[in-house]
């Protein structure tokens, strides 16, 4: 139990610090120049970088490996970090023509890209509940943009293109994911280790990017972070925060399953959204807050239903079991007793 409060703790703590951090980096006014931070791709690598460091010291204290031989693997793992690399630059310049409750609403309709990118790339089908659960939240964000009063023609015109770029994190997120599914299940890797490979991978693919000698995001947002020191603080501890937070998502995952993490990313959405309210004081409506119901009802049908349906796991589990019955069976047809290594 204590285990449990500790690692539950850790995902709240680090979360909503790395929430309070990712509006404070994107959204603040720094030095005497009120300069707002905009090089986005040097954010995402940093964090990138950092994430896989704390990742590959993760895998080694839990005596795990980590293969480059593997081309088919590393081929798949490289799909999967480049939408993942595209994603995240979207999602960040959305801020610019958002505000941060809007983008974590976004973010808590992660199921929508996943079905669809799943419909269209696996050709899968789905129970009714999702579908339901789909519609609830779609609707919920779409009513929260359009419940927002406009102060302007212009303002209105930013919003439909933050949530333009919003949209296309998600859809790149939702390719990321489906990906990361087939990967599970031909490679059977470990959280862990996709965590480790997803963010070398992904930093691998940024830095020919931002090192070219057209692109001059490196070098500003080197001389952002000289200009402003307190930027730097921002943002290696937005970058530590997401790192530590996924390795108590793993260890939640792997120790309690996935109907405790569900459970509690639900609860930090909503506590991202009331925290991110409360400092920085942003103006949410009623309307808007019905619209925030409608989100979390479709999230918590999606909670119910797979607290109250039967889990595969314990039929996947007798599999095993199974397999050295059989085999048992077969020695002893031919007249040998199984070993204790078969049971």
């Amino acid at each position: 139990m204590l285990d449990l409060i500790i690692t539950v703790a850790g995902i709240y703590g680090c979360f909503l610090t790395w929430g309070i951090f990712q509006e404070q980096v994107t959204s603040t006014a720094y030095g005497v120049h009120q300069e707002k931070f905009k090089h986005f791709i040097f954010l995402n690598l940093v964090q990138s970088l950092i994430t896989c460091l704390v990742a590959y010291i993760y895998v080694k204290l839990i005596r795990q490996k980590i293969k480059f031989n593997d081309f088919k693997l590393l081929g798949k793992i490289t799909q999967a970090a480049v939408t993942h690399a595209l994603a995240s630059p979207f999602g960040y310049a959305s801020l610019n023509h958002i505000d941060y409750p809007t983008l974590i609403l976004g973010k808590s309709c992660k199921l929508v890209p996943v079905m669809l990118m799943n419909i269209v790339l696996y050709q899968r089908k789905f129970p009714l509940h999702k579908y339901i659960t789909v519609a609830l939240v779609t609707a919920g964000v779409t009513l929260f943009m359009l419940a927002k009063p406009s102060k302007s023609g212009h303002q209105t015109e930013n919003s439909i293109w933050g949530l333009g770029l919003l949209l296309t994190n998600l859809l790149l997120d939702g390719v990321t994911n489906s990906t990361q599914d087939q990967i599970f299940r031909e490679f059977k890797l470990s959280g862990q280790q996709m965590m480790f490979y997803m963010n070398f991978f992904g930093s691998l693919l940024m830095i020919p990017y931002i090192t070219n000698p057209w692109n001059p995001e490196l070098f500003r947002g080197i001389h952002f972070c000289q200009s402003n020191p307190q930027a730097i603080k921002d943002i290696l501890l937005f970058s530590l925060a997401g790192a530590m937070g996924q390795c108590f998502i793993f260890h939640l995952l792997s120790n309690y399953g996935s109907l405790v993490l569900v459970t509690v990313t639900v609860t930090r959405k909503m506590f991202s959204i009331i925290i991110s309210n409360i400092v920085y004081q942003h103006a949410i409506n009623y309307k808007q807050w019905l619209s925030v119901g409608l989100v979390f009802c479709g999230i918590i049908l999606e909670s119910a239903v797979k607290f109250i349906s039967p889990k595969p796991a314990k039929e996947e589990a007798k599999k095993p079991e199974e397999a050295v019955t059989d085999k048992s069976k077969k020695v002893r047809a031919n007249g040998k007793v199984p070993s204790k290594k078969l049971q």
